[in-house]
C-alpha cells in the first residue's frame, strides 16, 4: 500500500510530492527500496529508538516487515522522515506532527486543515526569526564595542 504525504494543495508530481525533501543518492530505485533500520539511521541521522518511537506514536506509518519481522523501510519512508526532520527544526510539537501525518494519510479532503497547521507553524518560525535577528543585532553591537567600534 502506497500512501502519499502531500503537504501542499498542488499535490504530487509524477507520484512524488515536491515539498518532501529528497535525500541525496538513495541507494536503491523504487521497487527495490528496502532499507534496514540501521541503514535508515545512517541515512537520516535519527536513532533506531526514535524510528521505533515514531512508528509507535503514529508519526511514521507502520513499516513493512520482512518474513523474519525485520523492518523494511521504503524511499517514501525516507522522504517522510526528511520532512519530519524539517518540521522538527521549525519547533512544531510532536502532537502536531502526528496530527499532520494523520491528516495527510486521511486524504485530499484534509488539505485545508494541513495548510492551517503549516501556516501556524510558519508564523511561529517567522516570530522566532525576528527575535533571533534582534538578538543578533545585540550581539553584533556588543562585539563591536569589544572590538573598539561602536
Amino acid at each position: 500500500m502506497t500512501l502519499a504525504h502531500p503537504v501542499a494543495p498542488a499535490g504530487p508530481v509524477n507520484g512524488r510530492d515536491l515539498c518532501l525533501a529528497k535525500l541525496d543518492g538513495y541507494p536503491r530505485p523504487d521497487g527495490r527500496d528496502h532499507y534496514t533500520i540501521s541503514e535508515v539511521v545512517t541515512l537520516t541521522g535519527l536513532s533506531a529508538h526514535t524510528l521505533r518511537w515514531y512508528e509507535r506514536i503514529g508519526l511514521l506509518e507502520e513499516v513493512d516487515r520482512s518474513h523474519t519481522g525485520q523492518r523494511r523501510y521504503r524511499n517514501r519512508d525516507l522522504e517522510w522522515l526528511s520532512f519530519v526532520n524539517k518540521l522538527r527544526l521549525t519547533g512544531m510539537s510532536v502532537a502536531d506532527m502526528v496530527r499532520y501525518g494523520e491528516l495527510s494519510r486521511a486524504g485530499e479532503h484534509t488539505v485545508a486543515e494541513r495548510r492551517e497547521l503549516l501556516e501556524a507553524t510558519r508564523e511561529e518560525v517567522r516570530s522566532r526569526i525576528a527575535a533571533l535577528r534582534d538578538t543578533l543585532g545585540v550581539l553584533d553591537h556588543k562585539i563591536g564595542i569589544y572590538s573598539g567600534r561602536s
